[in-house]
């Protein structure tokens, strides 16, 4: 056979088939196998569940929105921050073969008109507010007509045709969450069993909309097989069981949340456990020592600010297995840190994108130490991965920088109304394109050194951020570090670090530059270094390089370089 190791490719195999099943088949089997587990912990809202007690809710759920009026395929959005009611609205959609559109949490107007009216959303759940948001307000000023009550669509601008509000009380022209749930009772039970049996694994089940750092964000669309199997195996390769209770502190709106935690725990009877409505250090603290948490789940910026929050030393986290890293590049010494001083022996960094349902690269428990903090793993069960000439799209040795392609079971199915971006993104023989920089090293192991967009060309040397980001990361006073590339007359591209000292801490641009001289090579030394308190960032913890790199050019009074033309 030819020696095919020397190419930057490798398929998953697995002695685990995938899971032929809906979400919701899935779910109702687990809670007649785990009935009196618990199933979720909302601790922000005092609500706990049991499996038997959730399928109960979710099925009163299922029913209501069926008493709405709700169709197979039809659109439903939820605009909420983490609660239990998002939960089961995710599980009462796939019962149904509604499609549950994501919005996320932090989208203002222009943002979530764009989100409803590409979606086609007809039923919209609401929370009342979130932070300094108040969605109620919003909503009635996107859509007046619901204060005058339910009507027909008609010629409105929007195809929203009911609103439910999470709560009790009385809001005119929406239903409260507990009128949605006595709507059940106009429903029969097996009314609610014949939808479901209409379902198929393949449907579209979940639209999530995809960061847009120019034009708008594109709705992946995923479906039961794209979603629950990829929750199932990223809590396999982290040997949960139904004894596992985890943490879940990022955002449900995201595949982080709603497929790695709440599916992830789902397929295995685990508990499911909500800290707090957004992200809090405080409450992630609290509910890994009360809770007797197994596992907790985080991008690097939360690892961080739960690492060097005040109280950090006052809690007991012994309790802590394991967990998951993700969502942007994890610092090697983060890594170090959560490891040691978190008790997660066993944490794992996952990598992937939203359009691939999340997860394709995962690190093992008993991978070597060095591959587990240093590397995003290597490559998921059942999935195919190859590292490409990004200009001719052909395959690479191992060892050389190119772009990743994935393909497989969790590639999503394209973004929703949008061939044109889908066929962009996934080329003819089923490869998805990420847009990410990756190497791959002989055993397979994958690091990921870049955006195609963030690979800095400093006279005509290609410099990878990561690789600076990682050196400046073992600096003492450093908390956080992000480099980018900003425009230069004669080198084309000149090299930017901000960085984020720790509390308390003071350092000089001049102190920095001097750690860097001699221990790497000159080219790479930032000429711009800015000290910051926090960076531009979604609500999901991935850093805004493109608005960093457009505040650095005003500030520096860069416009005249960045205006010079290439070819």
């Amino acid at each position: 056979m030819p020696d095919t190791t020397q190419w930057s490719y490798v398929s998953g195999t697995s002695d685990v088939p995938l899971i032929g099943e809906t979400i919701g088949d899935c779910f109702d089997r687990v809670a007649a196998t785990f009935p009196a587990n618990e199933a979720l912990v909302a601790r922000q809202q005092g609500l706990r569940y049991t499996y038997a007690q959730l399928k109960a809710e979710v099925d009163r759920c299922a029913r209501g929105l069926l008493a709405l009026g709700v169709a197979q395929g039809e659109r439903v959005g939820i605009w909420s921050p983490n609660r239990a009611e998002w939960l089961i609205t995710q599980l009462a959609t796939s019962k149904l073969g509604a499609i549950l559109v994501n919005i996320n949490p932090a989208y203002r107007l222009h943002e979530l008109e764009y989100a409803l009216r590409q979606s086609g959303v007809s039923t919209l759940v609401i929370a009342p507010q979130f932070r300094s948001s108040d969605y109620t307000a919003m909503i009635y000023e996107l859509a007046p007509w619901l204060r005058d009550g339910p009507g027909e669509v008609g010629d409105r601008p929007l195809p929203l045709r009911s609103v439910v509000r999470l709560g009790d009380a009385p809001t005119p022209g929406m239903h409260s969450w507990a009128e949605l749930l006595a709507g059940a009772e106009r429903v029969p039970p097996a009314a609610l069993a014949e939808r479901q049996a209409l379902q198929q694994f393949d449907d579209p089940i979940n639209i999530q909309y995809t960061s847009g750092t120019t034009g708008y964000p594109k709705g992946a669309t995923l479906s039961h097989h794209n979603i629950l199997n990829n929750g199932f195996f990223v809590a396999r390769l982290m040997r949960f069981t139904d004894q596992d209770r985890l943490v879940i502190p990022v955002p449900l709106y995201h595949c982080f949340g709603m497929v790695m935690g709440n599916l992830g725990c789902l397929t295995h009877g685990a508990t499911m456990i909500y800290p707090s409505e957004g992200f809090d250090p405080l409450a992630v603290l609290q509910a890994v020592q009360e809770e007797r948490a197994t596992a907790l789940f985080g991008v690097p910026t939360m690892f961080i600010a739960e690492l060097e929050h005040p109280e950090f030393a006052r809690f007991d986290l012994s309790s802590l297995r394991t967990g998951v890293m993700a969502g942007s590049p994890c610092p090697v010494e983060v890594m170090k840190k959560v490891q040691s001083l978190m008790h997660m022996s066993e944490v794992e960094i996952c990598y992937g994108m939203t359009e691939t349902s999340p997860v394709s690269f995962q690190t093992r428990a008993d991978a070597p130490l060095d591959k587990r903090v240093s590397t995003v793993g290597q490559v998921h069960p059942h999935v195919e991965v190859k590292i490409v000439d990004p200009a001719s799209g052909r395959l690479l040795p191992r060892g050389e920088p190119g772009e990743l392609c994935t393909r497989g079971y969790s590639v999503m199915l394209g973004y929703w109304e949008n061939d044109e971006a889908t066929r962009a993104a996934i080329d003819r023989a089923g490869w998805m394109h990420t847009g990410d920089l990756a190497t791959m090293d002989a055993e397979g192991y994958v690091n990921i050194v870049g955006r195609i967009k963030d690979m800095i060309i400093r006279g005509g040397e290609n410099v990878y951020p990561r690789e600076i980001e990682e050196f400046l990361y073992t600096h003492p006073k450093v908390s956080d570090v992000q480099v980018i590339g900003v425009p230069d007359p004669k080198y084309g591209e000149e090299i930017m670090a901000w960085v984020r000292l720790k509390p308390g801490e003071h350092c000089s641009e001049e102190e920095l530059r001097a750690f860097c001289r001699d221990r790497i090579a000159h080219f790479k030394i930032p000429r711009y270094i800015k000290f910051v308190d926090s960076y531009p960032m979604t609500v999901t913890g991935k850093i805004q390089k493109f608005l960093m790199r457009r505040q650095s050019i005003e500030e520096l009074q860069l416009e005249s370089a960045a205006a010079i033309k290439t070819a």
